[in-house]
């Protein structure tokens, strides 16, 4: 493995602008810190298809299989939307998922003091929110077996299976409690044990992993009356842990809490440390090459990339202040502006300058 190799893939839609402002910080802080990172870029999504008919070549997950950690953009949009399923451009981003063995998505969902005002919620609701959640993203029903389509009885019928083993289980909770030590000890799992028998499951394995963690503490939230609390209670949650379905549907739920997707990170982790990390949000093509797009949560990513793969924490820490700083001082890309707010607009590009300086200065 190539420990100073970072592989971009921007993808489609506003992957390509946002990437590359994550990738200008990710390099001022190399520099600085003498992380000696080389970048090699590649396609993924509908650029791929384009160019070579696949969403995902296989030479491109050797590359990204012996470098440090990943780098994306975006996948998608209308362009593609006519092309059989198993070659629309999210496939690529679910077989690197599967290929890489990206197992845990971490999805953190924290309220930046100076865009309290920007989320949807009152801000005595939301001011304070700190959470963080652990979705499960190689099992589950996006990978479960038999699916696909029929009929039965002449009726047109669709199936999908969700299936976890224990094995499955066990790592994505370890890999929360060991999240919730680094924060405020407490792990939510959320489950539907009262209809489903794959979360009866959960709910057991869980409670056996928890016995290893006696110093967190472990709760269980039924996910219909979670995605309720997440609204009314944001602040009462810390690492919330569950499966691949669930998670991709709170965990967008809990970004909007935070004022606008363009705010929020991921990153989805392998074994030993190896990471794919990336902004939350869609590729948005209908703003997409119009420098209106928003770079933070790709920049964020870069802190989370840092810490995690890197194991540069100085480094990551020295990102997010930067982009509290440049927040606090005003500057707003469209998605941070509330409707009627009689404020100027931070392009995208604009918004990278912005962070930089303040990264220089600090």
């Amino acid at each position: 493995m190539r420990l100073d190799r970072i592989v971009l893939l921007p993808g489609d839609g506003i992957g390509p602008e946002v990437t590359e402002q994550a990738k200008r910080v990710l390099a001022q802080v190399s520099d600085k810190h003498e992380l000696g990172i080389e970048f090699v870029e590649e396609l993924i999504g509908g650029a791929s298809i384009d160019q070579h008919g696949d969403p995902l070549r296989g030479e491109v997950i050797e590359l990204c299989r012996e470098s440090r950690a990943v780098l994306l953009g975006a996948v998608g949009g209308p362009k593609w939307d006519d092309l059989a399923v198993d070659v629309r451009p999210e496939k690529g981003l679910l077989r690197i998922r599967k290929e890489l063995g990206l197992f845990a998505n971490l999805r953190p969902a924290a309220v930046i003091p100076a865009l309290t005002n920007a989320s949807t919620l009152r801000p005595e609701i939301v001011e304070g929110t700190d959470l963080l959640v652990v979705r499960e993203l190689t099992g589950g029903i996006y990978f479960g077996e038999p699916r696909g389509r029929g009929t039965d009885d002449g009726l047109r019928t669709g199936f999908n299976t969700m299936v976890y083993d224990e094995n499955e289980v066990a790592r994505i909770g370890r890999v929360a409690f060991e999240q919730a030590r680094l924060r405020r000890r407490h792990v939510t799992h959320v489950h539907k044990a009262n209809v489903l028998d794959v979360s009866q499951l959960w709910m057991d394995v869980m409670e056996e992993v928890g016995k290893e963690y006696s110093d967190v503490e472990l709760s269980h939230q039924l996910v219909d009356s979670c995605a309720m609390l997440l609204l009314r209670d944001p602040r009462r949650f810390d690492v919330l842990v569950t499966g691949n379905l669930f998670g991709d549907i709170l965990s967008d739920e809990a970004a909007e809490i935070t004022g606008s997707l363009g705010m929020l990170p991921s990153a989805s982790l392998a074994t030993g440390g190896f990471g794919l990390f990336e902004p939350v949000h869609g590729s948005a093509p209908d703003i997409a090459g119009q420098d209106l797009a928003n770079p933070l949560a790709a920049i964020l990513s870069v802190a989370m990339l840092l810490e995690t793969s890197l194991d540069c924490a100085v480094g990551a820490e020295e990102v997010r202040a930067a982009v509290a700083s440049v927040l606090a001082a005003g500057h707003r890309t469209g998605d941070l502006v509330l409707a009627g707010e009689d404020r100027p607009l931070t392009g995208c590009q604009e918004m990278g300058d912005h962070v930089l300086g303040a990264m220089a200065s600090a």
